[in-house]
């Protein structure tokens, strides 16, 4: 059953077209990699599947009584993010505002999942530390904290791993990917990283400036099964 559903939508800004046709639906459980030239888009639709902007045109339908409050999402990485003047627990607690209906404190439930979700990533020894002191890998798992506070069914990752050394873009992927495999939750990432679409995507979406297509499991499926074999040719 389809949780997300894209039909035909048009992105842009104030009526300027930046992309088009673009169509695509994603199933719970999904691990969906956003692709494509820069301009293309793809922070835009991430915009759009927040409920942060209206396509110019077009379906967005989010299935499972799911409300765009009801999103766990990690935008791309800012210098201002790293200088952010907050501790660790004070960050992922900030998580829990959308559940907080219009109240901007949080409760015992609101705690208590915060607590949680620093256990589910492994991070509660950084619970009291300065944010702006953390690496830049430990960032990144303390938003994604946050990010799941906020929701357990759906992620948007917009370029997670920008700026990261190799082991810890490593170490955030495989976080990920245990969320999604072994927890259901639905994934959908906007990646400049070509290993990472390969290692983990069931579907990709390649935004283009000129045009917009999306591969489902079973084409990439077909794709991996025909580069292994050029591989084992040239071996």
């Amino acid at each position: 059953m389809e949780q997300l559903i894209c039909k035909d939508v048009s992105l842009g800004y104030g009526g300027s077209v930046v992309s088009e046709h673009v169509s695509f639906a994603v199933r719970k459980g999904d691990y969906l990699c956003i692709v494509g030239e820069n301009g293309s888009g793809k922070s835009t639709l991430m915009k759009v599947l927040l409920g942060l902007m209206e396509p110019l045109g077009g379906q967005v339908m989010w299935g499972e009584g799911i409300r765009p409050c009801d999103i766990g999402y990690l935008p791309q990485h800012t210098e201002a993010q790293a200088d952010f003047p907050a501790s660790v627990w004070e960050v992922v607690l900030s998580g829990c505002v959308g559940r907080s209906d219009f109240r901007f404190w949080a409760g015992k439930e609101h705690r208590r999942r915060a607590e949680a979700c620093l256990k589910r990533l492994e991070i509660t020894e950084l619970k009291n530390r300065p944010f702006r002191c953390l690496s830049g890998g430990q960032r990144q798992r303390v938003l994604l904290a946050r990010a799941l506070c906020a929701a357990e069914k759906v992620l948007l990752l917009d370029e997670p791993t920008a700026g990261l050394d190799p082991h810890a873009a490593a170490d955030f992927y495989e976080t990920v990917r245990q969320l999604n495999r072994e927890e259901g939750m639905t994934v959908i990432m906007v990646t400049h990283d070509p290993a990472a679409v390969r290692s983990y995507a069931d579907c990709v979406l390649h935004m283009g400036n000129s045009s917009t297509f999306f591969s489902a499991e079973e084409e990439l499926c077909r794709r991996r099964g025909a580069e292994g074999e050029r591989e084992e040719d040239h071996d």
